[in-house]
Formats: structure tokens, sequence, C-alpha cells
């Protein structure tokens, strides 16, 4: 693939992190490769852990010139003044937030592995689908984004969809070709260097 066509990288926050020491580490992969965009995907539903951890990552984001999206919690990202949200109920609410939101937000949605709620979602107004999980994972019902819908999805549908869950180095190489973006998050945080993880899963997709 030549290297305008690789799919871009879109980075997942770990589900908890230390407020004193991530967006140093976040920043440091930011500043090492070309992010598209970054998602507070925290799994707490504490309001004012999830305002502060928003108030820090978008402080190492914006002066970067990389959106930052939120996973679900419309109404505090709206308040914070983010660029979008992240939903996970297929395209169950799009319309709905759409319209609170305006066209300028980004509004994304998961889609797990189902073609049908990823048709609905990119015909409701959603900026991007993800599918996942890509890789197997016992958790959830077991279902797994095969590269067969992928393949089916980049060849049919212009919304652009993005490849996250349970990402490997074999799975990055196989779905380069067929996705837009690469959802990245504990893949690389769970490495003691984020960054240089980071690129070993690029340099998979050249």
């Amino acid at each position: 693939m030549a290297e305008q066509d690789l799919p871009q990288i879109y980075v997942i926050t770990p589900p908890e992190f230390e407020l004193s020491t991530y967006p140093d580490q976040l920043a440091k992969v930011l500043d090492s490769h070309e992010i598209a965009c970054v998602r507070v995907a925290l799994a707490t539903r504490d309001e004012d852990r999830l305002s502060r951890a928003a108030d820090a990552i978008r402080e190492v984001c914006y002066p970067r010139d990389i959106a930052l999206v939120m996973s679900e919690h419309v109404l505090l990202a709206q308040r914070l003044g983010l660029d979008g949200v992240h939903l996970l109920d297929g395209a169950r609410s799009i319309r709905k937030i759409r319209k609170d939101l305006g066209d300028d937000a980004i509004v994304g949605s998961f889609c797990g592995a189902s073609r049908h709620d990823g048709m609905s979602a990119g015909e409701s107004g959603a900026d991007y689908v993800a599918f996942g999980p890509v890789g197997s994972a016992p958790l959830g019902d077991g279902s797994i984004a095969e590269p067969e819908l992928f393949a089916w999805w980049s060849e049919m549908i212009e919304v652009p969809v993005v490849a996250e869950g349970d990402l490997n180095s074999e799975i990055i190489r196989t779905l380069a070709p067929i996705t837009d973006f690469f959802g990245i998050g504990e893949e690389i945080w769970r490495a003691e260097d984020p960054a240089a993880q980071l690129q070993a899963f690029i340099d998979c997709m050249k």
C-alpha cells in the first residue's frame, strides 16, 4: 500500500488511568505518530472523574490539533466542549444526538459485528462506524468482526469504518487494506513503551 493509503490511527484511552502520569504518556504517543482522533473511554461513570480526565486530555490534544471525542456521555462531552461522542448502541440514538450536537460534531457508532447495525448507523448520520472486536477474547458474546465484513464495507459503503478490539500485528496486517481507521487502546497502553508498540503496529500496515 502507498503511504497515503494507510489507515489512520484512532487512539482510545485505557478504561482507567492516573491523571498524574497518563497525559504525559499520551503526549509522547501523539508526538511520535500522526493521530487522527482520541477517544476518552473511561469505565467510570463518576462525573467529576470523567470531567477532570477529559479536561487533562483536551490540554494534550487541542494544541496538537487532534480531535477529541468521549464514549457515551453526550451531555458531558457537549458541556466540556469536546468534538463529539462515540455511541455504543448502534444506530438507536444517532438521529437524536446528531440533532442535539449539530452537523459539525463528530458522532461515531460502535456496531459490534453487525452489518445491519452498521448500515443503519450510516444511514442515520454517523460520521464513522466501528466494528469489533476483531480478535478473539472471552468477553461479550464471543462475536468477532471478521475480515469479510470490512472487505464488504470498504467496497460497498462510503461511511468510514474503524476496526477495534483485541488487535494484534497479524490482524492489523490483514485489515490494513480494508479499513479506514484502527482504534487502538489497551494494545499499546499495556506495553512498556506505548509509542514504540504503536510504531510496530503501523509497520505491519505497510
